[in-house]
Order: C-alpha cells, then sequence, then structure tokens
C-alpha cells in the first residue's frame, strides 16, 4: 500500500427508488475504510429522490441527470465524473444493495496488490436469502447470454473463498481503478441497462489488465430490483444488448455458437412461458436481438471524460487525503 489511502468515488445510480437509494447510501456510509466520497447518480427520476437524499445525507454529491437513458447512461456519467476530478478508483454500484462495511477495504487491498489489476468485484449474495451465492465473479462466453454468474444461486459453503482473476465483474458493484478506464475507455451507454458490465471488462482485457474476484468483499443484492422483472420491456433490451456485444466481439465460431445456443434457448423459453401466459417476453428479446443485429454499430468508446449535460450538487463524505497508514489484510 502506498502512505496514504487510495482515494475511491463510491458512485450510486438511482431511478425513482427513494427508499432503496437511502437504505443504500446508509450501508455504505458505514463501511470502514477511510477514504471514500459518496455520490448519487440521479438518472432522471421523477420520485424526488434527489431532495430526499439532499435532506437525509446532505454531505453526499449528486449528479442530475435530466433524462433517463438507462443505468448504462448513469455509469457512464458516474465513472467519468470520479476520473475527471482525479480518484483514485470508481465504485460503481447499483441502488439495490446492502454492504458489509469491510467490502471497499476487501476491494482496494486486492486491487493495490496488483497493478495489473483493472477491476475488481465482490462476493454477492441475494438480499433475501443471504447464505446463497448470486455473483462470484463472472465467465463470458457466445451463447444466449453472454455472461454467466459463478455460483449463481448455490449455498455459500466457502467453494469460492479465495482471490482469483475472472473473465468479468458484474456491474452491481464493480470498482474500476482510475488507470484502467483511462486505457479500455467510458463505460458505453448504447446497451441502456444489460451487458455494460461484460463490454467495459472485455476492453480492461484487452487493454493488458485483469479483472479480480474479491472473496472476502460481500455485497446483498435485491436481484433484478434495479432492471425490472422478466417481462418484455427488459427482454427486449437484454436481446438488443447481447446482439451488440457479439457484433462487436465475436469471431466466426463465437458467431456460430451465439446464433446456436439462442435458437435452442428460444424456442425453450417459449414453451416453458406459453403456459405461464409470458411468451410476449420471450418474443420481445427476439426483437430486441433483431434491433441490435440491424442497428448501425457505434465505435466502442474513447478514454473516460466529463460528460456535459449534468447538474452537481453537495459536499462529500470522507474527502481529502486519509492519514498515513498501512491497510488491513484481514476480512472484517
Amino acid at each position: 500500500m502506498p502512505e496514504a489511502f487510495p482515494r475511491v468515488a463510491v458512485v450510486v445510480v438511482s431511478y425513482n427508488g427513494t427508499e432503496v437509494t437511502l437504505e443504500a447510501l446508509a450501508s455504505l456510509a458505514r463501511m470502514d475504510y477511510p477514504a471514500f466520497d459518496l455520490v448519487l447518480v440521479d438518472n432522471g427520476s421523477t420520485d424526488g429522490v434527489g431532495e430526499t437524499v439532499a435532506s437525509a445525507f446532505p454531505r453526499v454529491e449528486q449528479i442530475r441527470l435530466e433524462v433517463n437513458e438507462g443505468s448504462s447512461a448513469g455509469y457512464a456519467s458516474g465513472l467519468a465524473w470520479g476520473v475527471e476530478l482525479g480518484y483514485d478508483y470508481v465504485l460503481l454500484l447499483n441502488n439495490d444493495i446492502e454492504v458489509e462495511p469491510s467490502m471497499l477495504r476487501e476491494m482496494v487491498r486486492l486491487a493495490e496488490s496488483d497493478p495489473g489489476i483493472g477491476c475488481v468485484g465482490p462476493k454477492a449474495c441475494y438480499f433475501e436469502r443471504r447464505d446463497h451465492l448470486w455473483s462470484a465473479g463472472g465467465k463470458l462466453r457466445f451463447r444466449n447470454a453472454i455472461t454467466h454468474e459463478r455460483g449463481y444461486g448455490e449455498p455459500d459453503r466457502g467453494q469460492f473463498d479465495r482471490d482469483e482473476e475472472v473473465d468479468y465483474v458484474n456491474g452491481c458493484a464493480i470498482l474500476i481503478r482510475r488507470a484502467a478506464a483511462q486505457a479500455a475507455g467510458a463505460w458505453d451507454p448504447v446497451f441502456h441497462i444489460c451487458v455494460d458490465d461484460a463490454d467495459f471488462c472485455t476492453r480492461v482485457r484487452r487493454a493488458g489488465l485483469r479483472c479480480a474476484f474479491a472473496s472476502r468483499a460481500v455485497l446483498y443484492h435485491r436481484v433484478a430490483f434495479s432492471v425490472g422483472p422478466y417481462g418484455p420491456a427488459r427482454n427486449f433490451q437484454f436481446g438488443r444488448s447481447t446482439a451488440i456485444y457479439v457484433r462487436r466481439y465475436a469471431r466466426p465460431w463465437q458467431w456460430a455458437s451465439y446464433l446456436a445456443f439462442t435458437a435452442a434457448a428460444f424456442v425453450a423459453a417459449y414453451l416453458r412461458e406459453l403456459p405461464r401466459g409470458r411468451q410476449a417476453a420471450v418474443v420481445a428479446k427476439l426483437k430486441g436481438l433483431w434491433a441490435g443485429l440491424r442497428m448501425e454499430l457505434p465505435p466502442s468508446p474513447a478514454p473516460v471524460h466529463r460528460e456535459g449535460g449534468c447538474k452537481t450538487s453537495g459536499g462529500g463524505l470522507n474527502t481529502g487525503t486519509a492519514p498515513s497508514r498501512e491497510l488491513p489484510a484481514g476480512g472484517g
């Protein structure tokens, strides 16, 4: 560790989720890492979350986006803000989370152990079933779903209790080294709500850096609160974003794998959802896939810079350089 603690911008993106956002901020404010600032990206909310947060947490910085263009746009603004202001790391978070007090300390500890680590993710468990895993880092593959969470739905028996490299870090909580954002480019808002984490981590790895899983950093996630339940709107965006990712990165044999798995998955999902009356959600994913395949494909983002169109307010939490002392190596 350097003489002073690295400074971290802890960025929570919220859209019309006042209650859970307040709970998330309260949880994050209790973290035992001594050098972080809390930041709220109000992603075009209409429920007054910004005003409520300003009253309850007057020292929390706020970035206000006037129009909601998806959580990816919120993440893009938050990451650009943190990098421009010179933070050593930016921690991007959904608002539907609760964290253990030691989470950030453990994530920074791992990142600082190796300058080749570009981003770090925690062990994410279900909010309602805290002894069950939701994600212990992720794998990337060219199938109907690009991402696969390690340990998904499994009881946490310690099977992932080791720090290690992973293909990608789930976007519900991702700690990004400033140099990684500069090397890989900005968070890409084109993905709207899905697959943006896979895209960013792919660019991090192509820049010669690694993604890592911090086994002693623990978070609890209200799964699907941010992106919404299984339904046509969500599935359309999922299909569209997946197609964009495949167009950017797939080689010929990966295209073959993706199309084969997608065709089989569509039939299986349609038959599964037909008795439940939810087949429209399956069709919507296919429509999203078609839209993603037909749209003009934008280039990957250039290195991070501050985007216009947002207003900032508020102060900060733990702002400034921390006293010189070593970062504890143990978990909390």
